[in-house]
């Protein structure tokens, strides 16, 4: 068995990290029924399924709620928190902060970047394709800033410049650039291995800010990302340690989670 158990045996212990948008929860539709049997058969092992998102931690503790995954912790806000569900979220002034700095920049550089804190629920609502509800969810943020890039490449790479001479990191994810200051989904899994102590960690993602997560992981899975540019090849990958799902989003998470689970109970001897 993978995982714990409820009888004291001496199994792997799974921690399984996650990306949402384009991983978990479909592109389009947001959808994460077709992992449903994989999911099932984490839970039935044991195993600790951590989100890690640029969502905010409360647009994320609803789906952790209806997944219903314990008292796992969340990777809130691309690694700049850390919340356990229960425990509230933490109060802090890093987005004043950084939308000050933001704002601070000269208009050339600025005005490329529309971010949540520039757009009303429902723009970000008609942006994302989230019902409104879920999109002012979305605008509670504490830690960072998504945002379109509409401006060149040229214009971008001086833009991350000058934020990061304020301590500001630029990260480009799945739909948006989101800035921070500090904090990623790798240092918080780190954290979280820490915490739990498994024997196998697992991390699934389809996007650039994912790529250290995957890397850090036992096991990394690239998700198939037919909306964007994909990743490049990953250290570990040709190894087998990193794969790659041939369906996209949630099925693909489901293929390729039941395929691994199968390979490491093999690799325990179990027919």
């Amino acid at each position: 068995m993978v995982g714990g158990s409820s009888d004291g045996d001496t199994n792997l212990r799974l921690t399984v990290f996650t990306d949402l948008d384009g991983t978990l929860l479909d592109h389009g539709s947001y959808s994460h029924a077709p992992a449903a049997p994989a999911i099932a058969a984490l839970k039935a092992r044991g195993a600790a399924i951590v989100l890690a998102s640029s969502k905010t931690a409360a647009e994320i503790l609803p789906l952790h709620a209806e997944l219903g995954l314990g008292d796992a912790p969340i990777i809130a806000e691309n690694g700049a928190a850390l919340v356990r569900p229960g425990e509230g979220t933490p109060e802090t002034s890093d987005y004043t902060r950084l939308r000050a700095a933001l704002d601070a920049l000269p208009p050339e550089l600025r005005a490329p970047f529309r971010g949540f804190g520039d757009m009303s629920a429902e723009e970000v609502a008609a942006d994302t394709g989230l019902p409104l509800a879920s999109a002012t969810l979305a605008k509670e943020r504490l830690f960072s800033e998504p945002g379109r890039w509409l401006g060149t490449d040229d214009q971008r790479t001086a833009f991350a410049g000058r934020l990061s001479a304020k301590g500001i990191t630029a990260r480009h994810g799945g739909r948006y650039l989101t800035l921070s200051f500090g904090g990623t989904k790798a240092s918080q899994m780190d954290a979280v291995t820490r915490m739990l102590h498994p024997d196998v960690t697992i991390a699934l993602g389809d996007a650039p800010n994912d790529i250290e997560m995957l890397e850090a992981a036992d096991y990394g899975i690239v998700i198939r990302n037919d909306h964007g540019p994909g990743l490049p090849a990953l250290t570990g990958e040709a190894l087998g340690r990193i794969r790659r799902s041939t369906a996209p989003g949630p099925q693909g998470w489901a293929e390729e989670i039941l395929a691994l689970i199968a390979q490491l109970e093999r690799q325990e001897g179990r027919p």
